[in-house]
C-alpha cells in the first residue's frame, strides 16, 4: 500500500511518500480501503514531536473513511491512516450521499466542538459564546452547535473579511477579528456590551491572554490547542480569584478512553441529517501532497475540514 511517511521530526518537509506491506486486521479491527484521511492540526504536532517521543519513520493520521471488504462505508479512529489502507476499530457505517471531508469532520471536530461546549465549558442556555479561530474544523461546528445548544449569542473570530463573512452564514450573531490587539474590546461590542460567559480558544498566545480580559464574572475559557505558534502563557490563580473566572482544557485524544465519550457522534450524525449542522468539507488533496496540505492548514490558509485522497 501507498503511505505518506514522517522520515524524521520537524516541520512538513519532513513527509515523503512511501511502500509498505498492507496491515493484518487483529481482534476488533476492520481493514479498509482508504476512501479519504483526515487531516488534523495534531498531525502537525505530532510530526514536529510536541506529542512526546515518537520513533521515526512513521505514518501521521489518525481517522479515515472508506469500504471493508463486504462494501460497507465507514469511518472511524485509525493509527497510521495516511495510508491507501487502514485498519479501525468500531466502525461507523456512514451514508454514501455525504462527502467524506463532511463525514470525517463530525469524527474529530464534531466531537471535540460536543465536548468542548457540553463537558469541559457546560454551557447554558443564554449564554454569550465566543468561538476563537471560528472558520476552522473545531470552530465552523462550535459556531454551529453553540446555537443548537441554547446559546444566547454566539461570536465568531476569524482573521479575514472572507472568514468572518462564512462563520455569519454558519449562524453567529457577530464576526470579529481575531487579533489580540483590541480583542477584547470588539468581543465585549459584540456582545452589546455584555462580556463572553465562554471562550473557546486553540489560538493560545497573547490571544489567550486577551480572551481572559474578555470574560464575565464566572466565565469559563476553555483551552484546546496553541495553533497561532505561540506557547500558552501561565495563568495566575489569583487573577482567577478576584474576577471569579476560570481556565479548563480539553484534548479530545486524552479523553476517548472514557465511556460514552464517543457517543455524541450520533447526535451529530443526526443533526447534520435533518440539516440542522453543517460540516464543511475544505480541500481535497492527493496523498502524495500531504506536505502541502499541512503547510496550507499550518498557515492558516483553509476553512473546513481538509483530507487526502489516496
Amino acid at each position: 500500500m501507498r503511505v505518506i511517511q514522517a522520515t524524521r521530526l520537524g516541520g512538513p518537509e519532513v513527509l515523503a511518500l512511501a511502500d509498505m506491506p498492507d496491515p493484518v486486521p487483529g481482534p476488533d479491527q476492520t481493514l479498509v480501503d482508504v476512501e479519504a484521511a483526515g487531516i488534523n492540526f495534531a498531525d502537525i504536532k505530532r510530526i514536529e514531536g510536541s506529542y512526546g517521543a515518537t520513533t521515526t519513520p512513521f505514518v501521521p493520521g489518525s481517522e479515515v473513511i472508506g469500504r471493508t471488504a463486504d462494501g460497507r462505508r465507514v469511518m472511524g479512529f485509525a493509527t497510521n491512516a495516511y495510508a491507501s489502507k487502514a485498519l479501525i476499530g468500531d466502525p461507523v457505517d456512514v451514508p454514501d450521499d455525504l462527502k467524506p471531508g463532511q463525514a470525517l469532520a463530525l469524527l474529530v471536530q464534531g466531537l471535540s466542538a460536543w465536548h468542548l461546549l457540553r463537558t469541559a465549558a457546560r454551557l447554558s442556555p443564554g449564554e454569550t459564546v465566543v468561538v476563537n479561530a471560528a472558520a476552522g474544523g473545531v470552530g465552523h461546528l462550535a459556531v454551529q452547535l453553540a446555537r443548537e445548544f441554547g446559546a444566547g449569542r454566539v461570536i465568531g473570530t476569524a482573521s479575514t473579511a472572507e472568514k468572518r463573512d462564512l462563520v455569519l452564514e454558519l449562524g453567529a450573531d457577530a464576526a470579529v477579528d481575531g487579533d489580540a490587539d483590541g480583542y477584547a474590546e470588539r468581543v465585549v461590542e459584540a456582545g452589546q456590551g455584555r462580556p463572553a460567559d465562554i471562550v473557546l480558544d486553540a489560538v493560545g498566545g497573547r490571544v489567550f491572554e486577551a480572551a481572559l480580559d474578555a470574560l464575565a464574572p464566572f466565565g469559563r475559557l476553555v483551552t484546546y490547542g496553541s495553533s497561532g505558534g505561540e506557547p500558552l502563557p501561565a495563568v495566575d490563580p489569583g487573577l482567577l480569584t478576584q474576577r471569579n473566572i476560570s481556565v479548563t482544557g480539553y484534548w479530545l485524544g486524552g479523553s476517548l478512553h472514557l465511556p460514552g465519550m464517543t457517543t455524541p457522534l450520533r447526535e451529530l450524525m443526526e443533526l447534520t441529517a435533518i440539516g440542522r449542522l453543517r460540516p464543511l468539507a475544505g480541500g481535497e488533496y492527493p496523498l502524495a501532497d500531504a506536505r502541502r496540505a499541512l503547510e496550507d492548514l499550518a498557515g492558516r490558509r483553509t476553512t473546513g475540514k481538509l483530507v487526502l485522497i489516496p
